[in-house]
């Protein structure tokens, strides 16, 4: 366990002649407030932010940081305010504090909101302050090196969560050292029985890999003396993570990874790098295309070195990174290496060049209403850029991989995306869905007062340009529901025979606060999407005059339909799905992604058919809610009666006979009646098994695909649209229903 005197030598050791008052202060304070807390592991409360605030020291990182890592929680976890905390340790802490303090307290109701405002606040604070999210990963990192004593799905929560979030920030910011260790327990919590499978076949290499590591040590260290290049050497095996990751990606077994040694090498300055490299290609082939110069090239995270993969005299590859000693201190610590804390955690031109994506993200989250759909995007933002293209003056944009001209456009700016009507890509005319490569030279063709397409949507990547897309087209849909709602509005007041002038500004002010709208255009929009009718409105402007809908009981509580009250389904799943803030209405399960219980979902409300049921991942989703005022809460209802769901799977298998029928039998074992199931072989002469079953749960599911993948021969396993299955085989014109 830490002690508060580690904390202090560390610190003396990195920050020679700093006063530690305000360190030992913080240690007094933090064991104030949490006195008689304790963990789940029954240690006291105390050896949290302990840790927490060693990792940070071993950062090297100044005494303000240091000092928030021990009261971050103290805000959260204590009866102590952060006016409490900037009394007494001033204003720059206190920010730091409320940085990382999570959102408890805030008045919605679902936890996913929670989340996602407590990630936007923690983002945007960083902006201001960098230091905010160093203290939040070493709060990550102690809490997932503690979270064995945490309840199962408490650890597929937070692990999960971390490698959504936690592990590609430390990845943006370059802070290797913490991001490969969130990773590992991510891992070990998601996949344990993979974890553990990749970590005894390490150990059963382990002596053959040894003697690999001291030949090629030997042999690089005597051919780098004999150039006149002094360079430490050191040779290990890649993280089990990042075997995972190839095996995944690559869709082999562990058997068939086979460059999982890494070397590295230390040099003292970039001429050397390059000269190293000549020399590792003289002795070893490279591996063609497995080059890579990341010294002229940097990553979006500072990263610089030179990769290679080369074959050994035995016929093993591994792969070799060569950088100097600045570089390997960056590519551990990231931008805690780059560290100024004599400016309050403000960085120079190049430290901002690293994290530009938080300059990019203070841009676009403007058009973001809904936290939830910030903290979408911000999951896909925080993969660097891995695609680097030029203007046609030279100027270097990176974009992820898979963008194209559309997100090349908004990156240079908004005008120029949504004004876009052709381009070219190295002189060349090419479709807008084109995908872009490194080096690519490409020039955008506007024409003025062109608008962005819905369709767009579909295949650009950045975030920046998605919510400059959909805010445009909310903006428009909006211009056009306030249209329909003013025509649907004026009709039915004609129908009633009731002037405008019959309505008071008080009546309609009332009115308008009674249905939550804040402006006329919001009643109105709201009108034209079919959340309000025009008779509720005039129900409470004109009650007197109008017939509330719904008879005595509607005319008593007129505004019940806006109000938070749930109602059932009317369709094909009756009374699984409860609804949120409308009247009756019909819903209906999406046929995109066939939702079952246990399914993350979210409501659509379409134009005069109701609400449409979607998971939150489905890929139509992004399409469909341009306007957040679309989206409406939904949940699986309690179900007292046993009844199925349909739900299609995809398995990708070895190409051999029994495979269906292997696939078929844990089908069966599982309590999983199948409906249609079929057998194809695709690319690569792969096996491709269909199946439409019929399941509960999404639990139900899950484990079937668990048991599934365990099974030998399957390579992959995933969910799909019963519908793509059985669409494989329907005549035009069949009936889908």
């Amino acid at each position: 366990m830490i002690r508060f005197e580690d904390i202090l030598e560390r610190v003396e050791r990195t920050h020679a002649g700093t006063s530690l008052e305000l360190l030992r202060k913080a240690y007094v304070y933090a064991a104030m407030a949490h006195r008689g807390q304790t963990r789940r592991s029954g240690e006291p409360y105390l050896t949290h932010p302990l840790e927490v605030a060693y990792i940070l020291a071993d950062l090297d990182l100044d005494e303000q940081t240091v000092a928030t890592g021990l009261l971050h929680d103290a805000v959260e976890d204590a009866q102590i305010t952060l006016d409490d905390v900037e009394a007494e340790f001033g204003p720059e802490i206190a920010q730091l504090v409320d940085g990382v303090t999570k959102l408890t307290r805030l008045d919605i109701a679902p936890e996913a909101d929670r989340q996602a405002e407590t990630v936007r606040k923690m983002i945007l604070a960083m902006v201001n302050d960098i230091r905010v999210i160093l203290v939040k990963l070493a709060d990550r990192l102690h809490n997932m090196r503690t979270l064995m004593h945490m309840p199962r799905d408490k650890q597929l929560q937070k692990a999960r969560e971390t490698l959504e979030i936690y592990v590609p920030l430390a990845h943006r910011l370059g802070i290797g050292r913490v991001r490969g260790e969130l990773e590992e327990l991510s891992l070990r919590y998601l996949e344990p029985e993979t974890w553990a499978m990749l970590e005894q076949r390490l150990a059963d290499m382990k002596q053959v890999a040894d003697e690999l590591i001291g030949e090629v040590r030997n042999k690089l260290q005597e051919s780098l003396e004999q150039h006149g290049i002094r360079a430490e050497i050191t040779g290990r095996f890649k993280s089990l993570f990042s075997i995972y990751r190839k095996m995944q990606a690559q869709r082999i077994g562990v058997d068939q990874v086979y460059d999982i040694i890494a070397f590295r090498v230390i040099t003292e300055s970039v001429r050397e790098c390059y000269g190293a490299l000549g020399i590792v290609h003289a002795i070893w082939p490279p591996v063609p295309g497995r080059i890579k110069d990341y010294i002229a090239m940097p990553k979006p995270n500072l990263y610089q070195s030179l990769h290679t993969t080369v074959m050994s005299d035995k016929g093993h590859p591994f792969e070799v990174q060569i950088r100097t000693r600045e570089m390997d201190r960056i590519a551990e610590e990231g931008i805690a290496a780059h560290w100024r804390y004599k400016d309050q955690g403000k960085l120079t031109d190049r430290e901002l060049a690293g994290v530009q994506w938080l300059r990019q993200v203070m841009d676009w989250q403007k058009d973001v209403g809904d936290a939830r759909e910030f903290l979408k995007y911000v999951k896909v933002d925080l993969y660097p850029g891995e695609v680097y293209v030029f203007t046609p003056k030279g100027r270097v944009i990176s974009l992820p991989r898979g963008a194209c001209p559309i997100d090349f456009a908004y990156a240079i700016h908004t005008e120029v995306g949504n004004q876009c009507v052709g381009a070219r890509v190295n002189r060349r005319l090419v479709p807008l869905r084109t995908e872009l490569k490194s080096g690519d030279i490409v020039e955008i063709i506007t024409q003025k007062g062109h608008q962005p397409s819905r369709d767009w949507l579909a295949f650009v990547k950045t975030s920046r340009a998605r919510t400059k897309i959909r805010a445009h087209l909310r903006a428009v849909e909006r211009r056009q529901s306030i249209d329909l709602g003013r025509s649907l509005l004026e009709k039915e007041m004609r129908r009633l025979r009731i002037s405008p002038r019959e309505i008071s500004d008080e009546a309609r002010d009332g009115a308008l606060a009674e249905l939550r709208c804040e402006t006329f255009d919001d009643l109105l929009a709201a009108i034209g999407v079919g959340k309000l009718t025009p008779g509720q409105y005039l129900a409470l402007a004109v009650p007197k005059e109008v017939p509330a809908e719904g008879g005595e009981q509607a005319a008593e509580e007129p505004s019940e339909g806006i109000l938070r009250r749930v109602t059932r389904a009317l369709t094909r799943s009756p009374e699984k799905v409860k609804v949120h803030g409308l009247g009756d209405t019909v819903i209906s399960l999406a046929r995109c992604c066939n939702p079952i219980p246990g399914d993350a979902i979210v409501g659509y409300i379409t134009r005069g058919r109701g609400v449409s049921v979607h998971t939150e991942d489905c890929p139509n989703l992004e399409r469909l809610l341009v306007d957040p005022g679309r989206r409406i809460e939904v949940e699986w209802a309690r179900d007292e009666h046993s009844s199925t769901f349909t739900v299609g799977l995809e398995v990708r298998t070895e190409n051999r006979p029994g495979m269906l029928a292997r696939v078929a039998s844990v089908c069966e074992s599982n309590k999983v009646n199948i409906r249609h199931a079929e057998a194809d072989v695709g690319e690569d002469d792969e096996g491709l098994i269909y199946v439409v079953a019929e399941v509960q749960d999404r639990p139900q599911v899950e484990r079937l695909m668990t048991v599934l993948r365990r099974s030998p021969g399957v390579h992959l396993v995933g969910r799909i649209s019963p519908d793509r299955i059985l669409g494989r085989h329907r005549r035009p014109g069949e009936d889908r229903s």
